[in-house]
């Protein structure tokens, strides 16, 4: 009965499950980086009139950043919680957590209303909306992981990443849509408030649809055997399993930095570097996050199959030689601009090994707490460190983002050799932990 468990197909409610999961991630993504598509005139109505347009864009950014710096915190506080009280409530917390502070933002009064409470209110509400993301993308790996059969945690994980991916197409395209329908005036007259509205108001109706969920088999039966930790869940992970802490935030540095590169940085390089233009690079970007999102669902499957290591090992490479033709060939036409870029986009997707190897680095008892700690410390670091190493290095060679992917794809080759010392690339835990 077991093996059968551990081995069987996805059922309807595994379905059910990844869908609302994915779902409700794709839209919290969604408003969290919505914020960087209306910096500008978010800078403009939010800050004095008569303040130098640098230092107006560098406050703006500094409260986007704001949203990052909240991650470790709030992810550590709902994983505790998530530990010692249940997956299902903390991951329906951080949903409203993230839906009520965008609506929020959507209808704040601007500078010109209240004076300086205006980008204060807004510097608050970007860190809500980073406490709540720190909960929601480790409790929705956990979540997802504990629900479905051992033998299935790899597409499970691939598809939950590409669904938290497909939040920043959606933002990606939204801003495209209100941008080139409304006017200038328009969109500083109230316009740029509609995406938040939309946000929240999605959010709300994600986390009414997460009521259909139910608590992860795993936690229910750690529940009937008082196997829940007992100590403080942290304190656990950073006595016991140290290993697994730094595997797992060498992992997210590849993970955030592929994307912050690949596709978060690419566009704007491009323009820059070579004078592409806006529109052309923006569509070449959309192709490649469609397949980024593809790549994480066929990373998780070919994880389920072949194990993380030889995974990794393999999207490791093919994400050194994808990137470096990319960064280096992109620019000569406009078919190997999105022909590279697709390539490129496909290639970044190893990312969805990523939660499929931390879901099974640590024993179910501290595993949110574990995840939570990890990345969020991590992605607060690399994630912010990123662009200002990049953009740092090109002033010594504007190959600077193919290097540095191509260090991040090392990393990742080194991490998958590894792993190879277990046959199934989860060295960390054992199986009944993982299984629960």
């Amino acid at each position: 009965m077991l093996d059968h468990q551990q081995t069987r197909r996805l059922n309807r409610q595994d379905y059910k499950t990844l869908s609302l999961a994915a779902l409700g991630g794709a839209l919290e993504f969604y408003d969290f980086i919505i914020f960087v598509f209306f910096a500008a005139v978010i800078g403009e109505l939010f800050f004095p009139p008569d303040i130098p347009d640098w230092l107006r864009q560098l406050q703006t950014f500094g409260i986007f950043a704001a949203g990052y710096l909240a991650r470790p915190l709030g992810g550590i506080v709902m994983a505790h919680f998530g530990d010692r009280v249940g997956r299902k409530k903390m991951f329906s917390l951080s949903i409203l957590l993230m839906a009520l502070p965008t609506l929020a933002i959507g209808m704040l009064p601007d500078y010109h209303a209240i004076g300086i409470a205006a980008p204060l209110l807004l510097l608050l509400m970007r860190m809500l909306q980073g406490a709540a993301i720190g909960g929601e993308v480790p409790g929705a790996w956990v979540f997802v992981a504990e629900h479905v059969p051992e033998k299935r945690i790899g597409i499970a994980c691939g598809t939950l990443t590409a669904g938290l991916t497909a939040g920043i197409l959606l933002g990606s395209l939204v801003a495209t849509l209100i941008n080139t329908t409304l006017s200038p005036a328009t969109l500083v007259g109230g316009g740029w408030r509609i995406p938040f509205f939309l946000g929240g108001v999605f959010g709300l109706v994600a986390m009414y649809l997460r009521r259909w969920l139910h608590e992860t088999p795993v936690f229910q039966q750690m529940q009937a055997r008082k196997a829940l930790s007992e100590a403080l869940p942290l304190r656990r992970v950073l006595q016991h399993h140290k290993r697994a802490v730094v595997i797992s935030m060498l992992l997210t540095w590849l993970l955030s930095a592929c994307i912050v590169v690949v596709i978060l940085m690419a566009p704007a390089l491009m323009q820059k570097q070579h004078g592409l233009s806006a529109a052309l690079t923006l569509q070449a970007n959309s192709l490649a996050t469609v397949m980024l999102l593809l790549g994480c669902i066929i990373y998780g499957l070919l994880a389920d199959r072949f194990g993380a290591s030889r995974t990794l090992i393999g999207g490791s490479l093919l994400l050194a030689l994808c990137s470096w033709l990319f960064f280096t060939s992109a620019a000569s036409s406009v078919t190997a601009l999105f022909v590279t870029y697709a390539a490129a986009g496909l290639s970044v997707g190893v990312v969805g090994v990523v939660p499929f190897v931390m879901v099974r680095a640590f024993p179910a008892a501290i595993r949110f707490s574990g995840i939570s700690f990890s990345y969020n410390l991590s992605y607060a670091i690399f994630g912010g460190l990123t662009p200002i190493c990049v953009t740092l290095m090109m002033t010594l060679t504007p190959l600077a983002p193919a290097l540095y992917v191509l260090a991040l794809a090392i990393i990742g080759l080194l991490l998958g050799v590894w792993l190879k010392r277990d046959r199934d690339g989860a060295p960390f835990a054992q199986r009944a932990d993982i299984c629960g």
